[in-house]
Order: structure tokens, then sequence, then C-alpha cells
């Protein structure tokens, strides 16, 4: 079974998203699954350097006490999930394209779900700036990536035509929010659905149902 996950490093969701689907997968030891992430920026305007995120916070959600308030609410779902979001942590809100690039190598190296744990491990839990070359080059290393040819990629921005041609792509394709889970290239899954949405259309993709599409929370 392939399931394709439209995301973003930065989205919590996504994370969360992420961990629900592991929790399925594990109710299905038997089903042979395989996993790919495609390229959705949240913000596609941000600049490359990324930002403040106080600035950040006060463009996208007016200040940070309304930010609190909805970040409140992820904390508390990501709790069920076993992820401690720590928020406090993060000074810059990143960039993400090179962030999707370093992933799309990663799928060439056979490393993909494990490096986009350590992106979110290290962007989400320990406040890192993903955005960085060097905080990229240490996540690709600790995934079992060459980092010495990941620093030649990035420095050379390689690929990023092809990922800003996949986040597009996604965009056309009706795309608007993240994350998007895509079965068999046919059935879809979204928003970070409880465990039991994704049985059901494992289920159903098993059984060998029609096309169709399970949605929203």
């Amino acid at each position: 079974m392939l399931i394709d996950i439209v995301s973003d490093t930065i989205c919590p969701w996504c994370f969360i998203g992420k961990r629900r689907l592991e929790h399925a997968l594990a109710q299905r030891p038997d089903l042979e699954v395989q996993i790919g992430w495609r390229p959705f920026q949240l913000n596609p305007d941000m600049p490359r350097e990324g930002m403040d995120r106080k600035t950040y916070l006060a463009l996208k959600f007016g200040g940070e006490e309304r930010a609190r308030r909805i970040y409140d609410t992820i904390r508390e779902t990501g709790a069920e999930v076993g992820i401690d979001f720590r928020y406090d942590l993060m000074q810059r809100t990143p960039n993400t394209l090179s962030s999707h690039q370093l992933i799309r190598w990663a799928g060439s190296a056979g490393v993909q779900h494990q490096l986009v744990e350590i992106l979110f491990r290290r962007y989400f839990l320990e406040g890192q700036d993903i955005g960085q070359a060097q905080t990229l080059v240490e996540a690709a290393g600790e995934a079992g990536m060459d980092a010495n040819l990941v620093r030649e990629l990035l420095e050379k921005d390689s690929d990023v035509e092809q990922v800003q041609a996949e986040d597009r792509l996604a965009r056309e394709m009706g795309i608007q929010g993240v994350p998007f889970f895509i079965i068999d290239r046919k059935y879809a899954v979204t928003g970070a659905q409880d465990p039991a949405v994704f049985l059901q259309v494992f289920d159903y993709v098993l059984r060998g149902g029609e096309a169709g599409e399970a949605e929203g929370q």
C-alpha cells in the first residue's frame, strides 16, 4: 500500500498526523506500506533566511496572545500522542524550502521517513532552526545520509525547482491545508485524523473499494 503524505516541516498537525498514522499502522502489523513525503509550504512567501518568531506571530495571528490560545490546543492534542511541543524554545520561524529539498534527497537514500521524524523533533521539541544549512546537514548525518554531499547540494540549491513544482502541483490538486494523506494514489485522508479513520480507509482499500475520500474532523 502506498501512502503519500503532503506536509510541511513546521506544521504541528503534520507531526500529530504522523503519530496517528503510525498508531494505526501498529494495529495492522501485516500491512506492507511504502510511505513518501511530499512538499507543501505553509508560508511560501517567507524570506529564505526565515523570520523572528515574535514578528511572525504578530503577522500571522495578530500577536502572541491569540497564538498562545491556538498553540495551547496543539500542545494538548500533541500530549495525547506523546509529543511535547516546546514553542517556548523557538526563536525563529524558518523558510521550509531547504528542508523539503533535504527530504527529497532522503528519499533517494531510503531514509525519508526517519529524516522527517528527525526534523520534526529538532524543530518542535528542541526549538532548532531547520531553515539553517548546518542544522539540516546535522539532521542528514543523524539519518545516515552523506553529510558532506548534503552540504554541497544545499550550497548549490539543488532541486529547488522540482520541490517548488511539487508544491504548486499540490495546490493545483486542490490541497489547501496539510497534512494530506493520499493512499494508493486515489484515496484521500485530510487532516490529522484519529487512527480509527486510517484503519477504516486501510480496510476499505484492502476490500478493493471504489475510489473515494475520507475527510475532516
